[in-house]
């Protein structure tokens, strides 16, 4: 299992490749756009909510949550890898958005701001040692009503070798086969109500989403 500086590393050598990287996964069926698409309307956005993405990455997500929140509302991208931020960045900067903010921080240090209307992971908080506390404040941060969704990978019930070559495909997004102990939907089911739990591409993908009391 990777440590928080194995897999900032991991990240940083990606990082500019990492878009092109993930273009590829359609050629093994896995829809991810559809997958993405399927997270953030299962947040509810209303216009000029405040969205928090944990694990922003490059920024995939964000045209989806800008669609959502409208140029009133408010997209914070918190990532671990400076690499991967500056890709984002470039990206922000491209487009003209002017209601993203992105912050470098450790999820286990990031300090949510108050009345959080949603908050998303897309594969990454499971490489998170530390992904329970970050639902367990998350969750605190949100107001009520508000949802949480993590999409992210789980152990499958395939056949051991199938599993094994897809975790070494895998290997550069710092994915590794005991990363299976980790079980962030269950962290979800612990801190909020959970509305939806769905699984895509044979049990090897899920969505969890979970929402605040009100």
């Amino acid at each position: 299992m990777l440590t928080v500086d194995q897999v900032r590393e991991a990240y940083r050598r990606i990082a500019r490749r990492y878009d092109r990287a993930v273009a590829l996964f359609p050629v093994f069926g896995v829809r991810m756009a559809r997958y993405r698409r399927d997270a953030v309307a299962a947040l509810g956005l209303p216009p000029g909510a405040m969205v928090v993405e944990l694990g922003c990455g490059t920024g995939l997500n964000f045209p989806l949550l800008l669609e959502a929140v409208g140029p009133r509302g408010r997209v914070i991208g918190v990532d671990l890898s400076d690499a991967m931020l500056a890709q984002a960045r470039a990206g922000v900067e491209r487009r003209g958005w002017r209601n993203v903010e992105l912050v470098c921080a450790d999820i286990a240090d990031y300090r949510f701001p108050p009345g959080v209307d949603a908050i998303l992971s897309t594969f990454a908080i499971t490489l998170a040692p530390t992904y329970e506390e970050a639902v367990r404040r998350g969750a605190l941060a949100l107001r009520p009503g508000g949802r949480l969704a993590i999409l992210d990978l789980r152990r499958p019930s395939w056949p051991d070798p199938l599993v094994h070559f897809a975790a070494w495909l895998n290997r550069p997004f710092g994915v590794t086969l005991d990363l299976e102990e980790r079980h962030p939907w269950e962290s979800v089911r612990r801190h909020l109500h959970e509305v939806r739990y769905r699984e895509y591409y044979f049990g090897a993908i899920y969505l969890c989403v979970g929402e605040r009391s009100r």
